[in-house]
């Protein structure tokens, strides 16, 4: 099992019970190991994880608003929708919640894709702007228990972000003028919000 200690305790310590819910986020820039991290605390922990980047807006609509250029940035998400649906979640139904995930082959969100179930104990969101001191972010924070930082060395975080934008279809050219031009920036606007964390991990040395 994996294990990982928030504020000298084990997470299985955090893990609710009975009628509980624990909600735990997991924030960082992009390619820092969030949803590696997120999976492997999932298969370890029986969580579900409902990741923002569900949240996208389709390119369609990125395209109306001049953003398509910026996909990624902050902007660029429904952060009071991902915020209405945490609400929803942390309320624990006694129905189904279905949430939406982010296809990679398509590049684009699809929805009704993660079912969260009323015995789910521990959920785990993963995504950029957790942390975004911003009022259309302010009520993600709001519905997370805690929220985890991850860090990784900023050459082996880049490598990935390249790497990652040449396997969705870019040239190496293209990919990594869009980590210079794009993702770059959002990771710096990232980095400023993570005293705001209640952990921070650095994933450098870690493989799952």
């Amino acid at each position: 099992m994996l294990s990982v200690s928030h504020d000298g305790h084990e997470l299985a310590d955090l893990m609710p019970s009975g009628r509980e819910r624990f909600l735990l986020g997991i924030t960082g820039s992009p390619g820092a190991g969030k949803s590696t991290l997120a999976a492997a605390l999932a298969a370890s922990y029986g969580a579900v994880v409902v990741p923002l980047d569900g949240f996208h807006l389709a390119d369609v609509e990125l395209s109306r608003r001049g953003l398509l250029d910026r996909k990624g940035a902050p902007e660029t998400f429904d952060a009071e929708g991902y915020a209405a649906l945490l609400a929803r979640i942390r309320s624990r139904p006694e129905h189904v919640v279905m949430a939406p995930m982010f296809e990679r082959d398509l590049e684009q969100p699809i929805a009704g894709a993660i079912p969260v179930s009323p015995q789910a104990g521990l959920v785990i969101t993963e995504g950029n702007y957790l942390l975004l001191d911003d009022v259309h972010w302010h009520g993600v924070r709001a519905n997370l228990d805690a929220v985890w930082h991850v860090v990784t060395e900023d050459a082996l975080r880049l490598k990935r972000l390249v790497g990652r934008h040449v396997e969705s279809g870019k040239s190496p050219e293209t990919a990594q003028a869009w980590v210079r031009r794009v993702d770059q920036p959002n990771a710096q606007t990232i980095e400023a919000a993570r005293f705001r964390a209640d952990l921070v991990l650095d994933l450098t040395a870690w493989s799952p």
